[in-house]
């Protein structure tokens, strides 16, 4: 028996270290090796990573010496090493190439950290440490980082439920474990919704006013899934938007349109209005459990913001000039419906097509006009070179690197003097399986702790219109300056300069502006000579098209506004409930909107079924900051005007004073340090021409 045992035990033993060996998420790597990663690696790393995790915690809980910032606040931030990787790599890929495997992982593994967290945070004795640091903090000689971090570490204890008693904590488990479980669910919802819809169109006259590379693309579509001879439409952003811009086929956009805008309202198996009520509900009870009215007060009480009336004071401010501005369109567009003989009223779903005819007239310049000069390759190489004129980087192509799906790109970043930056991959297609809209996320943060520098690894996502056949992926201007908005996220991740993990946390309304800023050189005249070039000729956009796109720089501006700040008014109202019964969020949406005042000619940008930002993607009672932030960067963007689109030595400040001190410190001090002032809004209403 004595034998038997040993046995028994040597073969568990043998059993858990041919797991550990075999699997790749313990084995040391700067980049993911994507092709030995499996579905089953997942959950074994997961857990091992729990595991690992809570013995640091234990250990540093248990220290006998007095708490100080090294043995307690940076051990913290040294812990948890393997579940961090994992939940990186998984988190990502789970965003930008799923599968059905992956999304019943995440269900598992969602339920498991949220528990995991919520055990360190309730941890009371691991607070109290925490806590006596900070009661000292003005009497140690820390640095300005190292206080930002103490201060991040005992706001994120207090907040998450360190204080409450023992019934508190419990009931505080249950909230946490059920938001993280129906966010998952209504994220996987509208991802399934966006691969789910499809138009097969299978009479040539239907498809008039379409550009025939949408043709042929529709067409390929088509015969990829055994419908030869037909045409197969789609409502991710790179089909819908130049559906809607060119189809004469009134009813056929409007099929298209509201496809798209009543995603998870369906009354299906998909539907998410259940499931955001229940999230509503319980970010009440989360935020009042915590002592604040309103989840709304919760979230903005650490941006930039600070207060919920502050931002519904930005929004209103520009608000106003927004729908006067949307009202000047609307009767430009209705001036051609009725000239044409559409006797018909401008509906949401017309938007796009009438813009188009207006920019037609107005400016002589629409789409189809300009793709041609967007071609992919040449917009990363124009975002490449904007980098290198302002900052002296270099990108380097690294086809020795795996990437998880052939689309992806590997890129190293370089100083002018070729000292490795950081690894940037870019995937910019739609497919099955992954999220639609675009991101910046990172595989490897920026750390500098005890002196040991670890460099960045990220990712660049967008879903941007495809290659065909016959021509390559030619970008929308709106694709366009996606690109470099992403791009601008990459850019504030390689340039981190920081010691602490804590220290990269930046709330969404400043981290928005190093992103923006970028859509800023995006169309300047002296940029597009970088990289708009003809695709067939490679003969840079002439002067002509050049003063076009200058002249129609403020087209639309009323509408893009508008009809953001809606849904930002949408999110706000929501999480400023301050009854945590559950509502009919159709119903509330409906009152919300009214409420407004937006026009019946177009909507939100996104309706509360599938606001994905503020549902799952931690932009709840945040989506403001889009707005706060372009505020930011349309002051800051004139200072470029002003001294010279690639001076040097302001460059070098933006990069010294925002990029490379990411959430070290206090951000207006940041921003003071920069422009040498506050912010004023006066540059973002003369740029988008509300003023």
């Amino acid at each position: 028996m004595k034998h038997l045992l040993v046995f028994s035990l040597f073969l568990f033993s043998s059993v858990c270290f041919a797991q550990i060996s075999e699997n790749p998420f313990f084995k040391e790597w700067d980049t993911p090796p994507f092709s030995e990663i499996k579905n089953e690696h997942y959950l074994p790393a997961f857990e091992e990573g729990i595991k690992l995790h809570k013995a640091e915690i234990e250990k540093i809980t248990e220290n006998k010496e007095n708490p100080d910032f090294k043995n307690t606040i940076e051990a913290l931030e040294k812990s948890g090493e393997l579940l961090i990787k994992v939940r990186r790599v998984f988190d990502n890929l789970n965003a930008a190439n799923s599968n059905p495997e992956m999304e019943e992982i995440a269900k598992k593994s969602t339920v498991m950290i949220s528990k995991h967290f919520d055990d360190i945070y309730l941890n009371e004795k691991l607070y109290k440490r925490i806590d006596s640091i900070y009661q000292k903090k003005a009497d140690l000689p820390l640095t300005i980082e190292q206080k930002t971090v103490l201060e991040n570490y005992h706001l994120d204890f207090t907040r998450g439920g360190a204080n409450l008693s023992p019934e508190g904590k419990e009931e505080l488990r249950i909230i946490n474990e059920k938001l993280s479980s129906i966010t998952l669910n209504y994220g996987e919802n509208v991802r399934k919704e966006n691969s789910k819809f499809e138009l097969l169109i299978d009479k040539k006259e239907d498809l008039a006013g379409l550009p025939e590379s949408m043709v042929q693309e529709a067409s390929e579509k088509a015969a990829a899934k055994k419908n030869q001879g037909k045409w197969l439409f789609t409502i991710d952003k790179p089909t819908l938007l130049p559906f809607l811009q060119s189809s004469s086929m009134r009813t056929l956009r409007e099929q298209m349109y509201k496809a798209y805008i009543n995603r998870g309202n369906n009354n299906d198996n998909l539907d998410n209005k259940k499931l955001l009520s229940e999230i509503v509900s319980l970010r009440v009870k989360k935020a009042q459990l915590l002592g604040y009215k309103n989840y709304s007060e919760f979230v903005i009480k650490r941006k930039m913001a600070k207060t919920t009336d502050k931002v519904y004071e930005l929004l209103n401010k520009i608000w106003k000039p927004s729908i006067a501005r949307v009202n000047q369109e609307v009767a430009d567009m209705q001036k051609i419906i009725d000239k044409e003989g559409g006797k018909f009223k401008l509906e949401p779903w017309d938007w796009w097509f009438y813009a188009e005819k207006v920019k037609k007239e107005k400016y002589d310049l629409d789409e189809e006009m300009i793709r041609p000069y967007f071609k992919l390759e040449n917009v990363i190489d124009g975002a490449f070179a904007l980098a290198n004129k302002l900052y002296g980087i270099k990108f380097e192509e690294r086809k020795d690197i795996q990437v998880y799906h052939s689309d992806v790109r590997v890129f190293e970043v370089k100083e002018a003097d070729g000292k490795h930056i950081g690894i940037l991959y870019t995937d910019y297609f739609p497919r099955d399986g992954k999220q639609s809209g675009a991101w910046c996320e990172i595989f490897r943060n920026q750390t500098n702790i005890d002196g040991k520098f670890v460099p960045p690894v990220l990712y660049n996502v967008g879903n941007f219109s495809k290659p065909t056949s016959e021509k390559p992926a030619l970008l929308s201007k709106d694709e366009v300056e996606t690109l470099f908005h992403e791009f601008g996220h990459a850019l504030h991740t390689l340039f981190q300069n920081v010691h602490y993990p804590n220290a990269t946390v930046v709330p969404a309304d400043f981290a928005e502006l190093p992103s923006q800023i970028m859509e800023n050189w995006s169309f300047e005249p002296e940029v597009l000579k970088f990289y708009a070039k003809h695709y067939k000729t490679g003969e840079i956009i002439p002067d002509e098209l050049v003063k076009k796109i200058k002249e129609s720089k403020r087209f639309n501006q009323g509408f893009v506004t508008t009809e953001y700040i809606a849904a930002s008014l949408l999110d706000l109202d929501l999480h400023s409930i301050s009854d945590s019964k559950e509502i009919d969020v159709a119903v509330f949406e409906k009152e919300s909107l009214a409420k407004m005042g937006l026009p019946s000619e177009l909507s939100p940008r996104y309706m509360v079924t599938n606001f994905i930002h503020i549902a799952a993607w931690g932009y709840e009672a945040g989506y403001y900051s889009y707005l706060w932030s372009a505020v930011l960067d349309s002051d800051a963007f004139e200072a470029f005007k002003e001294k010279g689109l690639f001076d040097k030595e302001l460059a070098e400040s933006f990069r010294k004073n925002i990029l490379e001190k990411a959430g070290s410190e206090d951000f207006e001090s940041m921003y003071k340090a920069f422009r040498g002032r506050e912010a004023k809004i006066d540059a973002l209403l003369n740029k988008r021409g509300l003023n």
